[in-house]
């Protein structure tokens, strides 16, 4: 199974709001460190907004920060919430479908249940698993970080 970018963005997002609790976080400073086009970013802000992951402020000191604590969000509901209308394969695309086998095809049955054992390995992560503890990754997302790995590159 293939992760489409927007839901590569929306983890990275919602990362970088979780290593920086109780700030509000410019799309810019996420743009920057995660190295993600703010167009893109700005979108799959727009999209975890309305979803109810992030609150947004508008404004000179705006800004946005997660709107659930950490271990409220689950990664495979991000998953699923972003990934909600693209099929998994053609058979799956009722407009798209061109496949004379999808009445017959045993692949799509067992497409079914592996993309509901994927779901099912996400659910178990929080997004304060991936990131509590994860000094690395925290040290990573500090912006001081961010501009000296992009002066020096």
């Amino acid at each position: 199974m293939r992760i489409t970018k927007r839901t590569n963005i929306a983890v990275r997002l919602l990362m970088y709001c979780a290593a920086h609790p109780g700030k509000l976080v410019t799309k810019n400073q996420i743009a920057t460190c995660c190295n993600i086009s703010e167009n893109h970013l700005a979108q799959v802000i727009n999209q975890l907004s309305q979803l109810g992951y992030l609150h947004t402020q508008r404004g000179r000191n705006g800004g946005l920060s997660l709107a659930k604590a950490p271990g409220d969000i689950r990664i495979g509901d991000v998953f699923r919430s972003v990934e909600a209308n693209i099929p998994i394969a053609e058979c799956f695309a009722d407009a798209d479908n061109t496949c004379p086998f999808t009445n017959a095809c045993r692949l799509r049955e067992a497409l079914t249940k592996a993309a509901a054992a994927f779901f099912a390995e996400l659910d178990d992560v929080t997004l304060d698993g991936l990131v509590c503890g994860n000094e690395a990754l925290i040290a990573m997302l500090n912006p001081s970080q961010c501009n000296q790995d992009r002066l020096s590159a």
